[in-house]
């Protein structure tokens, strides 16, 4: 039966209205027509997906994209299995599911050198090494990303290769390559300019406070994270908007502003466990046990900390949970006042 003249203009308008990066009003549109003819459409599922992503709604958009994959499958449709594949693994990373998140990634990967789609193929790399850079293999990581680049360059994807300078930036500060690291998050942003689009412009320069962060240089990284908030805000991204916190608790715990850091990150840290974002939500935790720890909140520390390392340690994160534990040691904890002494013979008893 052949598809109506209203299921092709919905799919096309969601089409529109992500490309464009209007993924509130596209998920909302997605809602809207999903009881017409065309709201169960897969590649209409797969574009809200794509959507509820974006916005780090990450629980409705794995129920969306699962039920697009089974879709396809069911058709035989092994375009659509590729696309659908390569998105459930951003989500599953997103979630934590690092294990699952791999092979879905891998077998989108496969799929896409197979029916040579060289565009889903550099997504599916470039999102590969994101998984296996946090489960402890950053040269790896490395020449994932740098294929994944090459790859978006050929093709004149300037959204994507905005991504995948932003990751290279993000490997290259873990490792303490500077120059390389300005390099990558100056390209990032560049070319996020250029695509003008406000989700990948807060990423890009959330990534870029991050390093200046790092590199103590605080005045201007408190201005770009002004920019990088506003645009998260605009476009209705909860997730982005939360990293912009995060790197705000950094730059005041860096600076000795504990109350703050403490106030940013924590903030950061409600937002990603509302949102199921696995790996923000323990980074979060990670740095308010140590804010905590500062603060001579020695209890509430212990509980961050226990926190941060389960969320670490299920992800398959050795390397962050490494460094909460090296981070801890050397934290100093600040001995809390004690009430006044009472001598004997002072008290109601003695």
């Amino acid at each position: 039966m052949a598809a109506s003249p209203f299921a092709h203009d919905a799919t096309h308008q969601l089409r529109e209205l992500v490309r464009t990066g209007c993924f509130s009003e596209a998920l909302e549109y997605y809602r809207r027509v999903e009881a017409s003819p065309g709201g169960r459409r897969p590649d209409a599922q797969l574009l809200a997906a794509t959507a509820a992503t974006r916005l780090g709604e990450f629980v409705e958009a794995e129920a969306l994209a699962s039920e697009a994959l089974a879709q396809f499958r069911s058709r035989g449709d092994a375009d659509g299995r590729m696309r659908s594949l390569n998105l459930l693994g951003v989500i599953r990373f997103e979630r934590g599911r690092l294990g699952e998140a791999e092979h879905s990634l891998a077998e989108a990967l496969n799929l896409a050198t197979q029916l040579g789609d060289s565009l889903v193929a550099a997504r599916a790399c470039n999102n590969l090494a994101s998984a296996i850079h946090l489960r402890g293999r950053p040269d790896e990581a490395v020449g994932l990303y740098r294929g994944a680049l090459l790859a978006y360059q050929r093709l004149g994807d300037r959204r994507g290769t905005a991504e995948a300078y932003h990751n290279l930036g993000l490997i290259y500060r873990q490792l303490g390559e500077w120059r390389n690291a300005e390099d990558a998050t100056g390209e990032a942003l560049r070319h996020a300019e250029i695509v003008g689009e406000r989700g990948l412009l807060a990423l890009a320069t959330t990534g870029r406070a991050e390093l200046m962060v790092e590199r103590s240089d605080l005045a201007q990284a408190k201005q770009e994270l002004a920019r990088a908030g506003r645009w998260a805000a605009e476009v209705g991204d909860e997730v982005g908007g939360a990293e912009v916190e995060r790197v705000r608790a950094l730059a005041a715990y860096k600076t000795g502003d504990l109350d703050a850091a403490l106030t940013h990150a924590e903030s950061a840290r409600v937002v990603a466990r509302a949102y199921d974002s696995a790996i923000l939500a323990a980074e979060c935790a990670a740095l308010s046990a140590l804010t905590l720890k500062r603060l001579g909140r020695t209890a509430e520390a212990e509980e961050r900390r226990t926190e941060a390392d389960a969320g670490f340690r299920s992800l398959g994160a050795l390397r962050l949970r490494q460094r909460l534990a090296d981070d801890w040691r050397a934290t100093p904890a600040k001995r809390r006042p004690s009430g006044p002494r009472v001598r004997k013979g002072e008290g109601e008893s003695s």
